[in-house]
């Protein structure tokens, strides 16, 4: 049933969406079948598709490697932001822009801005005993608002017409598509790479092992001597430098430059791309593509039939609704105690 509640969740989603479609007005099979059958009919979707979930199930790798062990990282968001901001920073003002090196140099700076931001939450929690969940959460708005201040003061580009972006990267600095009709990249590789470490970590590793033990039962965790603070850093440092590494692919990919809009939300959608995969490697591949198959469906249908993005956000919450109410009569029996005298 651990495995059937992803399907079962999407089947649910779906009648819910239809039901939703037709009190709007709207024919719910058409609609249906302009939101996740039309992207998929041209090359050029499926490139998208690619695209989108390549940071989605980068991110839910690196959120599930904390979540086995109840480490509850809700900040990829900002950690993506500022893994963003960082490789920008390189991209930008390296001394050679032309060199080879550049491009490694970004993806490293990604990460370990990530991480230093994922580290904020995990010292708090592992010394002070704080709720990594507020932490991880509110640091997302500061990293919302410190992009803001960048791309709105010292490093907007002062022939960017006032607009609040930085100026392009160089060429070193970016994925270079594999067709130009096209925008994927080779940035997907290195999801592939994450995909596999994840698997090997989570599923052949001890440490993974000791994670796992101490997120299903952490008194038996504690009695082997598995050091709880271990899992938290772990946890929180592999979220973090898994998103700061997407938002760095996000800035060399598709976008080329440092904006507000370098995130669609996809450090929050990665968390129910990670329920959805059921913290297993491989599961989150399907799940990534799923939830980027949601993304691409928002705007088909806003384009064509005028409706809101935002459908995209209805759905993602239905989904991740119906998911956690599987779980709950997984985990739970509902039994009947009749009062006594």
């Amino acid at each position: 049933m651990r495995v059937a509640a992803p399907v079962v969740a999407t089947v649910l989603t779906l009648l819910v969406g239809s039901a939703m479609f037709a009190v709007l007005g709207y024919d719910p099979l058409s609609t249906l079948q302009a939101f996740f059958i039309a992207p998929l009919n041209s090359m050029n979707g499926l490139s998208e598709l690619l695209l989108k979930a390549s940071p989605l199930i980068l991110i839910g790798c690196g959120l599930a490697v904390g979540f086995r062990a109840n480490v509850w990282n809700i900040g990829a968001e900002g950690q993506l932001i500022i893994g963003a901001i960082a490789a920008c920073g390189v991209g930008l003002f390296y001394p050679d822009p032309e060199s080879p090196l550049l491009l490694p140099l970004m993806v490293l700076a990604g990460a370990c801005a990530g991480m230093l931001w994922a580290a904020i939450p995990a010292f708090l929690r592992a010394r002070m005993n704080t709720n990594e969940i507020l932490v991880t959460l509110m640091l997302t708005y500061i990293a919302t608002l410190f992009l803001s201040w960048l791309v709105h003061g010292p490093w907007r580009d002062p022939a960017g017409f006032n607009y609040p972006q930085t100026a392009l990267l160089p060429a070193a600095a970016m994925f270079e598509p594999f067709d130009y009709s096209y925008r994927l990249n080779p940035s997907i590789f290195i999801t592939g790479v994450a995909v596999l470490v994840m698997w090997l970590f989570t599923d052949r590793s001890f440490l993974g092992y000791k994670m796992s033990v101490g997120g299903a039962a952490p008194l038996a965790a504690r009695y082997a001597g598995f050091r709880e603070s271990a899992a938290v850093w772990t946890g929180l440092l592999a979220g973090g430098a898994a998103a700061g590494i997407a938002g760095m692919a996000e800035l060399s990919g598709p976008l080329g430059q440092l904006s507000p809009q370098i995130s669609p939300g996809y450090g929050f959608a990665a968390i129910i791309v990670a329920f959805i995969g059921r913290l297993n490697a491989f599961g989150i591949v399907l799940g990534g593509l799923l939830m980027s198959l949601l993304f691409l469906g928002g705007e088909t249908v806003q384009l064509t039939l005028g409706l809101s993005s935002s459908l995209t956000r209805v759905f993602q919450g239905i989904l991740l609704f119906f998911l956690l109410a599987a779980d709950f009569f997984i985990f739970y029996r509902i039994r009947l105690i009749p009062e006594h005298a």
